[in-house]
């Protein structure tokens, strides 16, 4: 028997030869949508029921205008990454696309420091340099 002969009768040993498995991308249940939108409901009022709360007489003014702040950014940060994972289907996606994501947030959250960083060093006579 020759080597070419061996290599083109299947062996009884040997796995039957089944199709590549394709990757399913599992997206969100209609069920899932509506929990979500619920969610966007929710922190929606819960949006609007920040903003007429007023931390400033329990904590002060400068310290209940930041809280005032951060509540409403804690709120829209929650929204924004609810709308990201299942609507734009992020959650479901590859590793790559997720990294994608991440990336961009930083680069906003840098430039966002950067212009942050040049109004603050900025002087009020700036009327001055003005020709």
């Amino acid at each position: 028997m020759s080597a070419t002969a061996s290599l083109e009768t299947p062996s009884a040993a040997a796995p039957p030869h089944h199709p590549p498995h394709h990757e399913e991308h599992h997206g969100p249940t209609v069920k899932m949508y509506f929990a979500i939108f619920f969610a966007l409901c929710v922190l929606t009022v819960a949006t609007v029921l920040a903003a007429r709360f007023d931390f400033a007489p329990m904590l002060g003014v400068a310290m209940g205008g930041f809280v005032n702040n951060a509540v409403a950014l804690g709120i829209a940060c929650t929204k924004a990454s609810l709308v990201i994972l299942f609507f734009m289907h992020v959650k479901y996606e590859s590793k790559l696309v997720g990294l994608a994501v991440v990336a961009s947030v930083i680069w906003l959250a840098f430039l966002i420091l950067i212009t942050i960083s040049d109004y603050l060093t900025r002087t009020s006579d700036w009327h001055l340099f003005v020709r």
